[in-house]
């Protein structure tokens, strides 16, 4: 399984960004091998829409769970057609985040966020 999650940075001390389409990196975390990768998250330079261009990122990555903030409105959507599950945590650590999730300490995102435009 795979699990992305919004981050200011690079490595697992780096804190989870409370924006998704906004943030700086997505680390991607592989449950079957242990790895994390992270990428430059497409929607930060972005004019408009960048909810949806950091949404199709992660669906082509094709990651099963998305650890955020808030997702915007075209965001979910995407999201949510996709089957992947999103949870929300707050703005501590990435090693920490990945435990909170282990342990079933996150909520489920189950509605869009206010919308953000620009």
């Amino acid at each position: 399984m795979k699990i992305a999650i919004s981050a200011t940075g690079e490595t697992n001390e780096a804190l989870l960004d409370m924006r998704f389409g906004r943030c700086r990196y997505f680390q991607i975390y592989d449950t079957e091998n242990g790895e994390t990768v992270s990428l430059e998250n497409k929607g930060m330079t972005s004019s408009g829409g960048a909810g949806i261009a950091a949404s199709n990122q992660l669906v082509d990555e094709k990651v099963d769970v998305i650890i955020t903030g808030s997702l915007g409105p075209n965001a979910f959507e995407i999201i949510e057609k996709a089957g992947i599950k999103a949870y929300k945590c707050g703005n501590i650590a990435i090693s920490s985040v990945l435990d909170k999730y282990k342990n079933n300490e996150l909520s489920e995102i189950n509605t869009a966020g206010a919308s953000h435009q620009g």
